[in-house]
């Protein structure tokens, strides 16, 4: 095999273990920001008195990525007035769920919420917000504890991969 070869092939496990170490990373800062995009719902819904396709439309402009285009989806879908508001957020949550580097966990959590919005008074939709907030402030938990015990094991071993793939062909 050429050094050319064995360059090529530890480079590409090398990245490999980069770009599951950036979904880690990525992961985690998702959650945070779906929290603060949560938590700005509560404020627009509760305080500012916002109908919700309004206040999803304000969010899709504080965010950035996925969950802004998720966010002014379910907006759009919603002032066109033709399905319920839960089954247009559980059909977008489907299409975050591949754009974003959420676990099962993560959507199943945004589903159960979704289930729940604009069929309370302002106070329990508060009170569903919270505790989506507390189930994703879990996630975010075990994510963090993911980041920090993986993403230099990613890194390592996408290169020693990559070093024993050229050790084995010689």
């Amino acid at each position: 095999m050429s050094w050319a070869g064995a360059c090529f092939v530890i480079m590409a496990c090398t990245l490999f273990g980069f770009e599951r170490a950036a979904r880690t990373r990525n992961r985690l800062q998702q959650l945070r920001n779906l929290k603060v995009s949560l938590m700005s719902l509560e404020a627009e819904i509760v305080y500012a008195l916002m109908p919700l396709d309004e206040a999803f439309y304000h969010l899709s402009g504080q965010v950035e990525g996925a969950l802004s285009r998720f966010f002014l989806s379910v907006s759009e879908k919603m002032k066109q007035g033709q399905r319920t508001v839960d089954s247009i957020w559980i059909e977008e949550v489907e299409v975050l769920a591949r754009e974003a580097d959420f676990e099962k966990k993560e959507t199943e959590i945004l589903k159960q919420f979704g289930l729940t919005l604009g069929r309370h008074d302002r106070d329990n939709q508060q009170r569903q917000i919270q505790l989506a907030l507390t189930h994703l402030s879990r996630e975010e938990q075990e994510a963090r504890d993911m980041a920090e015990r993986y993403e230099k094991m990613y890194k390592s071993v996408g290169f020693l991969a990559g070093l024993l793939i050229v050790i084995l062909l010689l």
